[in-house]
């Protein structure tokens, strides 16, 4: 019998002592166990503030598509934290994306699962009857010239005769997705706990003029209640072109760039530098002299502007040996790299400073993006000689 007893107290300690107290994401499986745990070591209240936790954390705290990717993407997100450490993400997240939640504040948002029961409770606040979602969009605040600099978006969730149906107490998932001519631009997410809801504040400031097309969007705003998902489309609102988001002209190196071993001194050009060499090391063949570039290195820079004002970027990147720049797709970018530009004007090209191995050459010129807008540029761009060829190494733009 004392034996009996003990190996039942042995299970219990080991059973307990297999319970987490934090995450582990290693897979779904374990990501759920894990949680399950953490759960049921909560009082009542708090296991439903935990679960909501864990949906504004899902829902708002990453950025995936889909309630698979989401699910992986929060369990990377959390994965080795325990409850405390959770809570506080969710109120920083929750504040961050104005959602009316705290950790600390009675429970607010119904049954959540972040593992996908979508079934109604036997008292569920999220199971809002309604037959259909309406969409109220409004022209908002004052560009100085009369114009909006925003659109407000407001759903509301109406009964068979279109009138907005009251309920309090749900976290309704709200998804607003803005498009032009078919393409996503961009994805807004928040809480509609009753049919006050403010909506959607949509900036033109947010949006990418490069993207927009004939100056119009389109929106689609969804409600996801626990029995269905809602959704209402508009076409073709207009926009405030002058206020859409128009990427700054590259400024790709900071002052600091790391230079070749020649390297040239501006009060001094016709000197250079020497690398630096460890007196203790041990000596090594001196290279052969690398083949000098024939052409004047303000050519280069030259037909480098040139191709872009033409956007033939893979010539104008075969012109440049610059790691600040990254690869051909970064390069091309077309809302925060050279893609963005329509048009380049050029005043006035001389060489600085040159040596068989660097070069430098300053650059004024006006460059016109996609959207119209004129940007007056001084710039100096380094240059390298890489097999007898001159390539831009280094760009920086002058006050």
């Amino acid at each position: 019998m004392k034996k009996f007893s003990f190996l039942l107290v042995f299970s219990l300690l080991l059973f307990t002592a297999c319970k987490k107290d934090h995450v582990d994401a290693t897979n779904t499986k374990t990501l759920q166990s894990s949680i399950n745990d953490m759960t049921a070591s909560l009082p009542t209240i708090k296991q439903i503030k935990f679960n909501e936790a864990l949906y504004i954390l899902k829902t708002f705290g990453v950025e995936a598509d889909g309630d698979v990717a989401e699910l992986k993407a929060l369990g990377q997100l959390i994965n080795g934290k325990k409850v405390p450490e959770i809570m506080s993400m969710a109120d920083q997240v929750a504040q961050k994306n104005g959602i009316e939640w705290a950790s600390t504040a009675p429970p607010s948002l119904g049954e959540m699962n972040i593992f996908g029961d979508d079934k109604a409770k036997e008292s569920d606040p999220n199971d809002v009857k309604a037959n259909s979602l309406s969409v109220i969009t409004r022209p908002t605040g004052d560009d100085g010239a009369g114009a909006p600099t925003a659109i407000q978006i407001v759903p509301r969730l109406v009964d068979n005769a279109g009138k907005p149906i009251a309920f309090t107490g749900a976290g309704l998932e709200t998804t607003l997705e803005v498009f032009s001519n078919g393409v996503k631009l961009s994805t807004a997410k928040n809480l509609m706990q009753d049919n006050n809801f403010k909506g959607f504040n949509l900036k033109f400031s947010s949006i990418p003029a490069a993207k927009v097309v004939d100056n119009k969007i389109d929106i689609t705003v969804s409600v996801k209640t626990t029995a269905k998902t809602f959704k209402m489309t508009k076409i073709g609102l207009d926009v405030n072109s002058s206020l859409l988001k128009v990427p700054v002209a590259p400024k790709i190196d900071s002052t600091a760039v790391n230079q070749d071993p020649a390297v040239i001194d501006p009060n001094n050009p016709g000197a250079t530098t020497p690398p630096t060499t460890d007196p203790n090391a041990t000596p090594t063949t001196t290279p052969a002299t690398p083949k000098q570039p024939a052409a004047d290195p303000k050519s280069t820079v030259t037909g480098f502007l040139n191709n872009v004002s033409s956007q033939n970027l893979k010539a104008a990147f075969n012109a440049s040996s610059n790691p600040s720049w990254g690869n051909y797709e970064s390069f091309s970018n077309p809302t925060s790299g050279f893609g963005s530009v329509k048009n380049v004007s050029v005043k006035n090209i001389t060489t600085n400073a040159t040596t068989p191995n660097v070069a430098s050459v300053n650059a004024t010129y006006d460059v016109t993006d996609k959207s119209g807008k004129t940007t007056s540029l001084k710039a100096t761009f380094g240059l390298k000689n890489v097999n007898g060829e001159w390539k831009i190494s280094s760009y920086k733009i002058n006050p």
